[in-house]
């Protein structure tokens, strides 16, 4: 624990921490001495970083769904937080063309949930709903989105998180209005970032774990979109900035309260099969991919960046890791996990790599 962190002992309320993102999440802040309050299902996924790190360390745990607003109203007062994170989600693209309702209701009517919870609790200061890089009406562009391009969304997945950020943008303008901040104390911003990718992630459908998944079990990997183009970047990335715009939020209130990108440096934006290749390599012992087109893929993007020049030139925040260094430390963290460390100890290195990475832009 950091004492002299603004985290130590603020009461921070995360939706989503026993998932992929928000493990890391929780783990980093109780690190920095924060306490965490989680709130969310089960873990999605077997194994899972939740349980691995036992936990999220000393994070407090209220197992439940996000659609139950009596369920996150009464958690949240209980956990009287000032800080909040919103990152529980149906994270999935073709998840969501399977089951479009639930996808809507969790990350709509969740995002809904979750803040009229805040409206009610009355000791919450800055509130960051994080959403994603599919949130924008895609145009299959080679320029990076900017944070006042269009929402839209062309899958189910991706229109709930531009549904998301309209909802979000209406409970700031509506009820925590810059012009009322003396009386409701509350600065709300909304956090895009997508293609995150790091240790301990076992969700379907994703490439990076689809890879490991093939790569441990000796198998040749099937990639479906080898040519699509995505802004990769380790999960620790968007998590700093996360921490740093709410800290901002807490500290300074309404001037930090808009849309925010966080994405990786453009020479990061690389195609499906470089990722591939690189992981292949890195893993070693011969591991392979192959394509796999099929005429009856569901659609996606298949160019997608965003413009992160306003997080670096206002909040701030630049980049650590370049992507292979983030591809590296995937590698060296599901190795660790395979050959029985203790992952705890092993995720809050990584941190701590990290934290002390120097910043070059």
């Amino acid at each position: 624990m950091r004492g002299d962190s603004f985290w130590a002992g603020k009461r921070v309320f995360l939706t989503g921490h026993t998932g992929f993102k928000g493990g890391w999440l929780a783990l980093w802040l109780t690190r920095q001495g924060a306490i965490v309050t989680g709130y969310a299902l089960d873990p999605s996924t077997q194994p899972s970083l939740h349980a691995l790190t036992t936990a999220s360390a000393t994070a407090s745990s209220v197992i439940g769904d996000i659609r139950d607003l009596i369920g996150v109203r009464q958690a949240m007062q209980a956990c009287a937080p000032e800080v909040v994170f919103h990152l529980a989600a149906q994270p999935l693209v073709r998840r969501s063309y399977v089951d479009p309702v639930e996808t809507y209701s969790t990350n709509v009517m969740g995002t809904v949930n979750l803040l009229e919870a805040v409206r009610s609790c009355s000791s919450v200061r800055s509130v960051v709903v994080v959403t994603s890089d599919k949130c924008y009406e895609n145009r299959e562009w080679q320029w990076g989105y900017r944070e006042n391009e269009p929402m839209g969304g062309y899958d189910p997945y991706s229109n709930s998180k531009g549904c998301a950020e309209l909802v979000s943008a209406s409970y700031r303008l509506s009820f925590f209005n810059e012009s009322r901040h003396g009386e409701h104390g509350v600065a709300l911003a909304t956090a895009r970032a997508g293609n995150v990718i790091g240790g301990g992630d076992w969700s379907d459908d994703r490439l990076v774990p689809d890879l490991l998944r093939a790569f441990g079990e000796h198998r040749i990997a099937d990639i479906r979109n080898p040519s699509a183009v995505r802004p990769w970047q380790h999960v620790l990335e968007p998590l700093h900035g996360y921490m740093m715009l709410a800290e901002k939020l807490h500290a300074e209130g309404p001037r930090w309260a808009q849309a925010w990108n966080f994405g990786p440096h453009d020479s990061d934006a690389r195609p499906v099969s470089w990722i591939a290749d690189k992981l292949a390599t890195m893993w070693g012992g011969g591991a392979k991919w192959r394509s796999e087109v099929r005429e009856d893929q569901p659609h996606e993007a298949n160019w997608l960046k965003l413009d992160c020049s306003k997080a670096r030139q206002t909040l701030g925040w630049i980049p650590r890791w370049d992507l292979p260094r983030s591809l590296g430390a995937i590698v060296e963290w599901q190795q660790a996990w395979l050959a029985g460390r203790d992952m705890t100890d092993f995720t809050l290195e990584q941190i701590q790599q990290y934290e002390s990475t120097p910043l070059h832009d």
